[in-house]
């Protein structure tokens, strides 16, 4: 006979890792996104019986979160039970396992969902609809937006190509002004330029250092300038911040540039829900 716990604690205190899911538990759109993935799922017609879509879909985004490996995934589901809770599991049913992670996202042939139906760009988009509506994200900036600090376009590129290749392939061409660094210089220039947007890139930096900020006003001009550049550019950065700091997204898991950039894109979806999370917190209350 199986006797529930009781969970009777004494204990008030939240850690800041409950705190993070309990937020993230109100501002992710679960049913959208249920909804997006839901006709390229699994029927359960073959095999054992499929767990709930809204589970994986949580288990895949604690993976994002905290940095886990399939295997890994696996192993704290049986050392951290806010983990069971949160992907709204039973504490006496079975358990997702390292296979059945992995399977999460793949068609009978074999290829991922989320590669075959470009499913991580529709999770962004989804996402940033719902920012959209909500009035946090403006259309009006470049990869990142200038006033809210959120991502609305990702581009994925191999180590050996130039930033400058793909500056004008981030705007949406609401654009009048856009922000970049040094590697950014002469995107105005180039044929897919976008008419009516105004490049402002940073100068190189071994070109700053050669002014002469004390003796020459000239100089000293141009030097405020690239300083008020960098203060716009700042808030842009926060986002990756995010993913590499708060999320641990520090270096590439997946050999191919495909799978990889799927994974950029969902972790940069992921990334503007935590940054508009109070906003959006504060709009539902």
């Amino acid at each position: 006979m199986k006797q529930s716990p009781l969970d009777l604690s004494l204990c008030t205190r939240k850690t800041r890792k409950q705190v993070f899911l309990q937020q993230m538990e109100t501002v992710v759109p679960w049913a959208a996104l249920v909804e997006l993935i839901a006709p390229y799922y699994s029927d359960g017609r073959n095999g054992r019986p499929p767990f709930a879509l809204e589970t994986m879909l949580r288990v895949h985004f604690m993976q994002q979160w905290f940095s886990l490996s399939d295997p890994a995934m696996e192993e704290a589901f049986f050392d951290t039970p806010l983990y069971r809770e949160f992907a709204q599991l039973s504490p006496f049913g079975r358990l997702p396992d390292e296979s059945t992670i992995l399977r999460f996202g793949k068609t009978p042939s074999q290829r991922h969902r989320l590669e075959k139906h470009k499913l991580a760009e529709r999770i962004l988009a989804t996402v940033n609809e719902l920012l959209e509506q909500r009035g946090l994200l403006l259309k009006a900036g470049t990869a990142v937006d200038a006033d809210s600090g959120l991502v609305h376009t990702v581009c994925g590129t191999s180590g050996n190509v130039s930033d400058v290749t793909q500056g004008n392939s981030l705007l949406h061409g609401q654009e009048t002004d856009a922000y970049g660094d040094a590697g950014y210089r002469g995107a105005d220039q180039r044929p897919e330029a976008k008419a009516g947007c105004k490049w402002h890139i940073a100068m190189r930096p071994g070109k700053r250092k050669q002014l002469d900020t004390e003796n020459k006003l000239v100089d000293a001009l141009i030097d405020k300038v690239e300083q008020i550049k960098a203060k716009i550019r700042a808030k842009v950065e926060h986002p990756f911040r995010v993913i590499k700091c708060q999320f641990g997204f520090k270096q590439v898991r997946y050999r191919g540039l495909m799978k990889n950039t799927l994974q950029i894109k969902t972790l940069f979806a992921l990334s503007n829900l935590w940054m508009a999370r109070h906003k959006l917190m504060a709009a539902q209350a």
